[in-house]
């Protein structure tokens, strides 16, 4: 961890260090029990990567649809690319298959690979122990390269193509400004009349427009615009939304209000309450019915840093920040009714964790026939906990018990996970990796590393600028995250002084894990004899 945390401008090996310490105490140190390393390897894997899908698991499936699948398409394409080139430039070189698998892997900075490649050699039959200890080797020498190709990579397009990140990065901010649309809200003077006598709930256009209405006031008294409430020719009523969405419903109601309701009356006011409760979870808006119960109207809801309308459908989820109006007497009781414990908020749940790292287990030893290969592939301890971590932390629960990790607890396994990982692999790689590294097959290895690394990316990355018309923001943020490289990551937010590379990278981050992992076992098992 020490070796990982020194950096040089900015750029360190992370949680890396801890593999090429252990390599110097594999190299220096007496030989690990070969069970306990094996042990230690498979459960640091699973750890790391469970806890990045419950991370990602409830943003990943509405960001593919939204914005994802040009981004994770050219991200494929980047793994795809890297997994015929590494087989290929290992038939022109003569390396050993199984140095082909540690190449792969090294050379997309992506450890889970390496660990499902291990996995699958050791389900075959007959391989000697020195070609199971080739994919570490081979992959600790191409780690390092790969890291400075991907960086030199983003440094060549950016010659290339005359870029200023500066520059870039100011209009990208502007533009997703632009495009995020904040909700806001907007007092309205009703003045259709065939809105006379109409319950809230009944207004049309309020689920076309995704609008929701917070206050009423109907003959100079203002209250919480409930389901039930009536409006009437002349009323004043306050709707949050969009600016778009409010526009539309602003035509339909009939035209916006000088004065701001929300200041009128210090009587109805506002709170943000947290869904910690698990009553009520997975239960839709409506169905909680607070304005019948507490006498409240539930306007916003804040999940996952994403802000979004209180519309009547929607299902909420454990963590969800929910803003609700009201009395204060009111207020209080809907707050019972939610939970609203920081307590229970930032209690780290581990009987569902465990649960979740189970059926990960068992959904990752399910062989899968595919016809042309002579053994069916197993997702493996890295995918299989990983899709299912995936799936838990979007739908949130297994019945009763919440998947839910708070952020600190999240890194904390996660960086522990993998340091466990990393340890195991470079006490094993240790013994042999100086005599390898120093030879001429170390040096093709580092080469044939560098080759896989750079010419995917450089390929991809000229697309998607020539033909997708990517920012340099967007484009630097995809290839990090299709070769699963935070060093890449902190290079690209550095050179542009902006954090915006970290959306594309947490877009593309999820299904690239998953692709390298199968290609590992797809090659493993098509290359290896």
């Amino acid at each position: 961890m020490a070796l990982g945390g020194v950096k040089l401008r900015g750029i360190g090996l992370g949680s890396a260090g801890v593999l090429f310490a252990g390599i110097l105490a594999g190299h220096f140190g007496r030989p690990v029990d070969r069970g306990t390393l094996d042990f230690v390897k498979e459960f640091g894997l699973i750890l790391f990567v469970f806890m990045i899908g419950l991370q990602q698991g409830p943003g990943f499936f509405t960001t593919l649809r939204q914005q994802g699948i040009k981004m994770n398409a050219l991200a494929a394409g980047t793994v795809l690319l890297g997994a015929a080139g590494a087989p290929l430039i290992g038939w022109l070189a003569h390396f050993d298959s199984a140095a082909v698998l540690g190449i792969f892997s090294g050379a997309s900075v992506n450890m889970p690979s390496l660990g499902a490649a291990v996995q699958t050699l050791h389900t075959l039959p007959g391989l000697a122990a020195d070609r199971l200890a080739l994919p570490a080797l081979a992959c600790a020498v191409t780690f390092p390269a790969a890291i400075a190709g991907s960086i030199g990579t983003l440094l060549l397009l950016k010659c290339i193509f005359r870029i200023d990140p500066v520059r870039e990065a100011a209009e990208f901010a502007a533009k997703v400004r632009r495009r995020s649309e904040p909700l806001e809200h907007r007092t309205m003077m009703v003045t259709n009349p065939n809105l006379d006598n109409v319950r809230v709930d009944a207004i049309p256009g309020r689920r076309e427009t995704g609008v929701s209405i917070s206050r009423l006031r109907h003959r100079g008294e203002t209250g919480a615009a409930l389901h039930t409430s009536v409006v009437w020719s002349g009323d004043s009523l306050v709707a949050v939304g969009t600016r778009a969405g409010l526009d539309q419903f602003q035509k339909i109601v009939g035209h916006r209000s000088d004065e701001d309701l929300v200041l009128a009356d210090s009587r109805i006011t506002f709170r943000r309450v947290v869904v910690t409760d698990r009553a009520v979870l997975g239960r839709s808006v409506a169905d909680l019915g607070l304005d019948d119960r507490c006498g409240v109207a539930v306007t916003r809801i804040t999940r996952g840093g994403m802000e979004m309308s209180a519309v009547p459908g929607l299902q909420l989820q454990f963590g969800d920040m929910v803003q609700i109006v009201g009395r204060e007497e009111g207020l209080d009781q809907a707050a019972k009714v939610l939970g609203n414990s920081l307590k229970e908020l930032n209690e780290t749940h581990f009987i569902p964790l465990f649960i979740g790292i189970f059926l990960g287990v068992v959904v990752g030893t399910i062989p899968i026939a595919i016809p042309g290969l002579p053994q069916p592939v197993r997702l493996g301890l890295a995918s299989g906990p990983l899709i299912v971590a995936l799936l838990l932390g979007r739908i949130g629960r297994i019945g009763r018990l919440v998947c839910h990790m708070p952020l600190n607890a999240n890194l904390a396994f996660r960086e522990f996970g993998v340091a466990l990982f990393f340890a195991a692999v470079g006490l094993d790689a240790g013994a042999k990796f100086f005599a390898t590294v120093f030879s001429a097959t170390g040096i093709q290895w580092l080469l044939a590393g560098l080759c896989v690394t750079v010419v995917p990316l450089f390929l991809v990355g000229i697309f998607a600028r020539m033909v997708c018309r990517l920012s340099f923001i967007e484009l630097s943020g995809l290839l990090a995250g299709s070769t699963t490289n935070p060093p890449a990551l902190a290079f690209a937010t550095s050179i542009g002084g902006s954090d915006a590379p970290a959306v594309a990278y947490a877009t593309v981050y999820p299904l690239t894990m998953l692709l390298r992992v199968l290609c590992a076992q797809v090659l493993a098992l098509t290359l290896v004899q």
